[in-house]
């Protein structure tokens, strides 16, 4: 009587398709995948437990390496939890939010840039992987000229923006965004057509809508399930009540759907963007919270009172109440959670994130069991993981 031994393999963590230090370890029956098991932890860095030991202003700068793709929607997660912790939400000036909008947006398109390209080259679309980063870099560049950085901008700021726009910007991401449907148009007339590419992502990746809510699935991977859930619309933040855009929901809950929901989201983030832009008005970037947010240069260089509130933010921070709060965003992977307590200091007491990459991890056992070991790249590659946050 013939017998099948179950082999255990590694893949990861050097692996080039694993996006990152992600081990998984895969037992097979041949080419079946009869168990996969993610072993994590390989860039933990203590991000949460560093944030108890730094002003809150200093723990910006922190939040730009979780995912490292989105460094703008890190940011402004984190400075919106801190902004309701101090009860200034409502003093945040109108350009501010329309900033925030605009760059979370275009930051959302330059993640899945990323996204695409390396899973299109894990499957062996060379093509795309070129056109997407050519893309991406045009994104970086406008990143570049506002905040001086290309990946940890550092841009946001508890009470609003760290600088205002330069000029000319404005028409450089009209342009861009203009652009940028015809250019998805071309992605998928390399790729939605293509019958390799059907092969490798239909039916390939399944999890249904109730696994998906289960799990705790969000951002694409959830709205490829079929359940139509987007922070931006159900718990609106910065103002995106007042934006006209569509959620693209797919029902089949396979790699491919999630592939469509992604190149759909391009789309509707160009139509925000555009929106935003023309409801953009001259004004403050700061919201007048002298006790929180940093002064004017001018004032700093000319006024005894400018000097000695710069000294103190700087070097002491400021205060917030004794409370909690939750915020949450819908970043381009799903939802971004920061949790933050005080108890009265300078510094969180706590701060717990919710990476969307790590809950979504969290679904790929059940997502390639009974799959062919070519297909768990796929599936990965479809979940759209950055080990940044995972590991924080």
């Amino acid at each position: 009587m013939a017998t099948t031994e179950i082999m255990t393999i590694n893949m990861g963590p050097q692996h080039p398709s694993t996006h990152g230090v992600l081990q998984l370890i895969l037992e097979l029956d041949g080419e079946i995948v009869k168990k996969a098991t993610p072993h994590i932890g390989f860039l933990h860095r203590g991000v949460e437990k560093l944030s108890e030991h730094r002003t809150y202003h200093q723990v910006i700068p922190l939040t730009d390496r979780l995912d490292y793709l989105a460094p703008m929607s890190n940011n402004l997660g984190y400075v919106l939890a801190v902004e309701k912790l101090l009860g200034i939400t409502d003093l945040i000036p109108d350009r501010a939010n329309r900033v925030r909008v605009i760059l979370a947006e275009l930051t959302r398109i330059k993640s899945h840039l990323v996204w695409l390209a390396t899973h299109a080259l894990d499957i062996g679309a060379m093509t795309v992987f070129l056109y997407c980063f050519r893309e991406r870099e045009a994104i970086i560049d406008i990143y570049e000229k506002i905040s001086g950085a290309r990946m940890t901008s550092n841009y946001f700021r508890v009470g609003g923006l760290s600088a205002d726009l330069p000029a000319g910007i404005e028409q450089e991401i009209r342009s861009f965004v203009a652009a940028m449907p015809g250019l998805v148009d071309t992605y998928e007339g390399l790729l939605t057509g293509n019958r390799i590419w059907q092969k490798r992502t239909i039916g390939v990746g399944k999890i249904s809508a109730e696994d998906a809510i289960d799990i705790g699935l969000s951002g694409p991977a959830l709205r490829g399930s079929g359940v139509d859930w987007d922070l931006r619309r159900d718990n609106p933040y910065c103002g995106y009540e007042e934006y006209d855009f569509n959620v693209p929901v797919r029902t089949e809950g396979d790699t491919f759907a999630r592939y469509k929901a992604r190149l759909d989201e391009m789309r509707e983030s160009c139509k925000i963007v555009n929106q935003a832009l023309d409801k953009l008005q001259p004004g403050p970037v700061l919201a007048d919270a002298p006790k929180v947010c940093l002064p004017p240069k001018k004032d700093v260089v000319n006024t005894i009172e400018g000097l000695i509130h710069h000294f103190k933010i700087i070097t002491e921070g400021f205060k917030a109440e004794v409370g909690e709060v939750y915020q949450g965003i819908e970043a381009p992977k799903g939802e971004l959670g920061y949790y933050l307590i005080s108890d009265g200091g300078n510094h969180p007491y706590r701060m717990k994130i919710r990476p969307p990459s790590f809950v979504n991890l969290q679904a790929l056992p059940q997502m390639v069991e009974g799959s062919l070991l070519a297909d768990v790249i796929a599936t990965i590659g479809t979940l759209d993981i950055v080990l940044g946050e995972i590991d924080r």
